[in-house]
């Protein structure tokens, strides 16, 4: 029986060749995640296997700089480190050497006033030089280290990418304005983040203190152990000289060391298990094909299984002949997605180089597990695939020998799958529609489960559709293709198993693709209409690294020509009902002109009389109205009672509790500035946008955006996260494509007397081609449409769990989209038929006729 299975491949290996295809093409996705991954990850590890090569212990400032957490006035301590504690760690009895480190945002303008870089990775800190005037971390490739103040040195590739040379002025800026200093020096450093894209630019160290802490401050303090000290004896000294408290962080360098391996194999593993995801759905996709594949096989070889068992073979032994065929083919096909696979992480290695240069690199790393799972995925995806054709195969009974053809499902067997379906389809959707209804993300589960209850039951109900649903298209196509039309639909549906089958592949690649498009659209649309209803400014102000800004920005904005009203935001809390409540605070006098927010209750103007106003959510939690008053804890620790002025309807664009400034500046003298709203005398103009930067010394770090900038750029980054869905997808949907030109290609094997009987009595080539083609098309359009409406309707469930999160969500179809995907399955659908519909149409008459 193993050479049976054997010479059958062989025998039909171009019948295979998409499942092998298939299977290739699912396992070198695996490998290829997994290849790129681990070289990734390794990679980074050997580069910032350097970032504490020289630390034995690291002293943090958890309150040091713009970045700090803020604390409530009875955690804050006003002890911090300075030169004083510096010496006093550097003469410990295990310490070779203290450095004291300042570090802190920098960006760095080019020559256009451009930020260079990106702002999350802008770093500033000190240069620290030592007896002979040198300091060893930097070591300078040109001119010498910054001395004074006004004086900066800029790590090599930044100077390069802003055209900058020794002598020249460089603008730079942290949170504050922007302010020019002279380069003296370019320098390199083995620092693993420099290398990797960072921009890092140095001051003398009174200068960085002044310009990023405070002065006489540090944000850190590296010390270095003696030899025969170990790091965790100097941990113990250097714990022993700080303040009681959590204000500082103490750790040794193994400690950080492994701190970052751990980030660097969190965030790759992330990024591998996101990938293995959608591998693992064209595995899935696979799964249909392979079933389809086998079940056409074995309707092909009906007389000649039937003829084994007349001649003694048993059962097991044709159910174990049909398994090593699957054997055969998935382990040829995983060993050649292997190698397929190294190619991919090759590929996708070379890629992120090319997209970012700085990225770390290093050999391929082809670990052992990558081999066994791979081969091993693609073996179980494709035996496990052929099980249920091999049992069919195994019930032929020997007396099919006599006869030929297809065996089709008994009604019984029908039956049974469309009860099973239905009853299963049922129960997904009722646990949709409960989590749905919950409005909050305890509804993520039931939807998530009843998700895959719903998919499995459609598609194993996909044979009962499909006869009512290709039957509407019926009278169209006859009417545009004539007899080819007719004889398409009826193909399409005279075996209900195989269409349902072909159909399922792109069934799940357009539900996929179909609800990440409306959960795309809903939430744009619900960001959207945040901004439009509830700023009413024509300028928003902000940070480009997210931090707060300076209230020396605050000021130099609101006097800039041009500027009719402006406001800081400044953001604080509160503790309402023992549950801490963010407050955006406004100016009161100018609020009406800068801020909408839809009142469902009271007045916005209250806000001049010391009340406040508080979302729709808050004021059903705690039972609160205009008029009410309400108990609250400060951030300095004081009581007091506010007077609620107003109920307005809960948004994204604005805190749960709006106060005046003045009122949040009674009780946090130091609160966070977010950003800052603007009006403009001329509206959105860009002479205001520009007055508005020259404001604040054109600093690179300061964004100016209109409501329309706000759209567009939240509508970027929606547009990005699908762009990468819908690559992500692409391996899926090639593989239903496989799937739809091995069906038809099979069938046309299978039907060639039918096709030779149709040449014999007038249909010419073009009909035969017409005929392959249009139910291609058909079979492609009734999974498209399948998988739009279960998309949408997922995508509907989903967002039924983000309300409580996302104010204003609605369900947004965009018809557009959706009216595109069916036409691009169209398409799909006349692209697969290309080949098949060709061979149809040059099978010779006499030969199909007398085919046995």
């Amino acid at each position: 029986m193993f050479r049976t299975a054997l010479r059958n491949v062989l025998a039909h290996k171009g019948r295979l060749l998409m499942t092998a295809l298939a299977v290739m093409l699912g396992t070198a996705f695996v490998a290829g995640t997994m290849v790129f991954s681990d070289t990734l990850g390794q990679a980074m590890k050997n580069s910032y296997s350097k970032s504490y090569s020289d630390v034995s212990v690291l002293v943090s400032d958890r309150d040091a700089g713009a970045g700090a957490s803020p604390r409530q006035k009875s955690e804050r301590s006003t002890a911090r480190l300075d030169e004083a504690t510096v010496k006093q760690i550097a003469a410990l009895p295990g310490a070779e050497q203290a450095r004291g480190v300042v570090s802190g945002f920098t960006a760095v303008a080019d020559r256009k006033g451009n930020l260079i870089g990106e702002s999350w990775s802008a770093k500033g800190g000190n240069y620290v030089p030592d007896g002979s005037g040198k300091d060893s971390r930097y070591p300078m490739a040109d001119g010498r280290g910054p001395q004074k103040a006004g004086e900066i040195a800029l790590d090599k590739e930044t100077a390069r990418k802003g055209g900058y040379q020794v002598g020249d002025t460089v603008r730079i800026a942290s949170n504050g304005p922007a302010v020019d200093a002279r380069l003296t020096g370019v320098f390199t450093t083995d620092d693993p983040e420099v290398s990797s894209g960072s921009t890092l630019t140095l001051l003398d160290t009174a200068s960085a203190q002044k310009f990023l802490l405070t002065p006489g401050q540090y944000s850190s303090i590296s010390v270095k152990a003696k030899p025969g000290t170990s790091e965790s004896a100097l941990l113990s000294e250097v714990e022993a000289k700080l303040p009681s408290g959590d204000r500082f962080r103490t750790e040794t360098g193994r400690q950080l060391t492994d701190e970052q391996t751990k980030m660097i194999a969190e965030g790759t593993g992330s990024m591998k298990t996101m990938l293995l995801v959608f591998a693992a759905i064209s595995l899935f996709v696979g799964i249909f094909i392979i079933a389809n594949t086998f079940t056409m096989l074995i309707a092909q070889r009906t007389k000649e299984l039937a003829l084994l068992r007349a001649v003694g073979a048993s059962r097991r032994q044709v159910t174990d002949s049909v398994l090593v065929e699957a054997l055969l083919i998935g382990a040829t096909a995983s060993v050649a997605g292997l190698v397929a696979g190294v190619g991919i992480g090759a590929g996708m290695q070379a890629l992120i180089r090319a997209l970012t240069p700085s990225m770390p690199t290093g050999p391929l790393v082809i670990a052992p597990v990558t081999i066994v799972v791979a081969v091993v995925v693609g073996i179980l995806v494709t035996v496990l695939s052929a099980v249920l054709p091999a049992i069919r195969a195994s019930r032929i009974a020997p007396v099919a020998a006599m006869s030929s053809g297809d065996q089709p499902a008994t009604q019984k067997s029908l039956l049974i799958r469309n009860i099973i379906g239905s009853l299963i389809a049922a129960g997904g959707l009722a646990l949709i529609a409960v989590g749905a209804s919950t409005g909050n993300s305890d509804g993520r589960m039931p939807v998530a489960l009843g998700a895959g209850l719903a998919l499995i039951g459609i598609f194993i109900l996909l044979p009962l559709l499909s006869r009512p649903v290709i039957a509407l298209v019926g009278p169209l196509l006859a009417k545009l293709a004539g007899t080819p039309g007719k004889l398409a639909r009826q193909n399409a549906v005279r075996n209900p198993r195989r269409t349902a089958a072909t159909a399922a592949a792109l069934t799940i690649g357009l539900t996929l693709v179909s609800a990440l498009t409306v959960l795309g659209a809903s939430i744009g649309g619900a960001v959207d209409r945040a901004v439009t209803s509830a700023m009413k400014a024509d300028f928003n102000v902000t940070m480009a690294n997210g931090r707060d800004m300076s209230p020396e920005l605050v000021s130099q904005i609101t006097k800039a020509p041009g500027v009719a009203a402006a406001s800081p935001r400044l953001q604080s809390y509160l503790r309402i009902d023992d549950s801490f409540t963010s407050v955006d605070g406004f100016d009161a006098d100018s609020f009406d002109q800068l801020v909408r927010p839809t009142m469902t209750g009271g007045s916005a103007s209250v806000l001049k009389q010391g009340q406040v106003l508080v979302d729709s959510a808050i004021a059903k939690k705690s039972n609160l109205s205009a008029g009410s008053t309400v108990k609250v804890s400060y951030p300095d620790d004081r009581t007091g009672t506010l007077t609620v002025g107003g109920v307005f309807e809960k948004s994204e664009m604005i805190s749960g509790v709006i106060m005046a400034n003045a009122e949040v500046a009674k009780h946090d003298p130091n609160p966070s500035v977010n950003d800052i709203l603007v009006k403009g005398t001329d509206g959105a103009s860009s002479t205001v946008k520009q007055s508005i930067k020259d404001a604040t010394g054109n600093n690179p770090v300061i964004d100016v955006k209109t409501k329309q900038d706000m759209r567009d750029e939240f509508s970027k980054m929606i547009t990005f996260a699908l762009n990468m869905m819908y690559g992500l997808l692409a391996m899926s949907v090639l593989v239903a494509i496989l799937g739809v030109i091995n069906t038809l290609a099979m069938s046309v094997f299978e039907r060639k007397r039918e096709i030779g009987m149709l040449r014999a009595i007038g249909l010419d080539r073009g009909g035969i081609k017409r005929m392959v083609r249009l139910e291609s098309v058909v079979i492609s359009l009734f999974g498209a449409a399948i998988g739009v409406l279960l998309g949408c309707f997922m995508a509907w469930a989903v967002n039924g769990t983000l309300e409580s999160s996302i104010a204003g969500l609605t369900t947004v179809i965009p018809y557009g989209k959706m009216l595109v995907f069916l036409a691009l399955a169209g398409l799909v659908g006349l692209v697969a038929a290309i080949w098949p519909a060709r061979r149809a149409s040059r099978l010779d008459i006499l030969a199909s006729i007398k085919t046995d």
